[in-house]
């Protein structure tokens, strides 16, 4: 890709790009509906990245090419300047967000790509945010934003430039990975850590169900107003700061539903402190007994599954897989397969041969590894 984008450079602005940047997309091992809860989540960058060709051009004006969709945007540093493409107002806002924390930025040419599946949950929207806001840093500002700062500014672009008011696991992941290692990230208190991944003789496997299911309410709204119930009752902020005791014991005060999702939340926060424990120990069979759990318990309390991701589980089981589960918010999406390298290709076969049978479609299959984040490639 690094060559390609290279040469397109040159073939669009007549002369070459001075640096390469990449950021890569994320995968989340365990930790699901927590970040809102003031919990846990696990995520680590994967070798599946947007890249980007660069190089600084002497004006006010950001000159761009996306490789993937053939279009190319241009647009000023000034907020009157926001360009209509929704993709390029990414690029547009990590420049808006870095200006607004005291950062330069300046006008520079790109050519980008990118090899992050769209729409299957591993966030290609937060590699492209990352990508940027560490190009311009290194370009403009010889690295003065610290990289968690980095992550907030593809967060708030998102906020801000996009319409979307997610959290910020997504963009720490794809800024701080490291190769060969998950990081637990307190979302309370933005506190981290690296926990060693090397499963040798496991491969990571995504089972993308190419299924989205529209819903008439709003389940993730819903969801966390039952939390934000649960922790008032409680006396408390958030689901953190909750025991399964202390949920059962006003368990007659609130409705069903509301027990239900605060006991997955709850459960889901002790999940990702014994799997960093089994990651310690090198313990992958804890590991995968964990992922079992927390598809479980997203399925049958949090009830943000679906019968497709519900069947791959199912699949996955049967065949001796060490450790499967839903990734991301639900209701379609991939499942995340911790699988014994042995039985991968009979697994992987297997699960596209009965769930076509059975939907008319092959899952897609992307085979994933714990990599680097943002990074400058030369």
């Amino acid at each position: 890709m690094k060559t390609k984008l290279k040469s397109l450079f040159n073939e669009k602005f007549n002369r070459p790009a001075t640096a390469v940047y990449a950021s890569a997309g994320r995968i989340n091992l365990i930790g699901e509906h927590t970040d809102y809860n003031g919990g846990f989540v696990f995520p680590g960058a994967i070798d599946k990245a947007i890249m980007a060709a660069i190089d600084v051009n002497g004006s006010d004006k950001v000159r761009v090419f996306s490789v993937d969709i053939n279009e190319y945007a241009e647009f000023g540093l000034n907020e009157c300047d926001a360009p209509t493409q929704s993709w390029a107002r990414y690029i547009f806002g990590v420049c808006r967000e870095t200006i607004k924390r005291g950062g330069a930025v300046k006008g520079f040419d790109a050519v980008f790509a990118g090899n992050v599946p769209l729409g299957a949950g591993l966030s290609s929207s937060a590699a492209l945010e990352s990508c940027f806001a560490f190009a311009v840093n290194d370009l403009f500002n010889d690295n003065k934003i610290d990289r968690f700062e980095l992550a907030r500014i593809g967060q708030s672009t998102e906020h801000n430039y996009c319409g979307v008011n997610c959290g910020i696991m997504d963009q720490f992941a794809s800024v701080m990975g490291r190769k060969g290692y998950l990081m637990r990230l307190d979302c309370r208190s933005m506190e981290f850590e690296y926990f060693p991944f090397n499963p040798v003789g496991y491969d990571l496997v995504l089972l993308d169900s190419v299924v989205k299911h529209e819903l008439a309410d709003s389940p993730y709204n819903k969801r966390r107003a039952s939390c934000e119930r649960v922790a008032a009752r409680l006396g408390i902020d958030t689901l953190r700061d909750a025991s399964m005791d202390a949920l059962n014991a006003i368990k007659n005060d609130i409705s069903a539903e509301d027990f239900i999702r605060a006991k997955f939340v709850i459960e889901e926060k002790d999940r990702v402190l014994a799997v960093c424990d089994a990651l310690n120990a090198g313990d992958y069979d804890t590991v995968g007994r964990k992922m079992y759990e927390t598809h479980i318990g997203l399925s049958k309390d949090y009830e943000v599954s679906c019968e497709e991701l519900d069947f791959l589980n199912d699949i996955a089981r049967e065949c001796g897989v060490t450790g499967s589960r839903i990734m991301g918010g639900g209701f379609g999406g991939c499942t995340i397969n911790l699988v014994k390298c042995d039985i991968r290709d009979k697994f992987v076969a297997e699960a596209c041969k009965r769930f076509n049978d059975k939907y008319g479609h092959e899952p897609k299959v992307y085979p994933v590894v714990i990599s680097d984040g943002a990074h400058r490639e030369e």
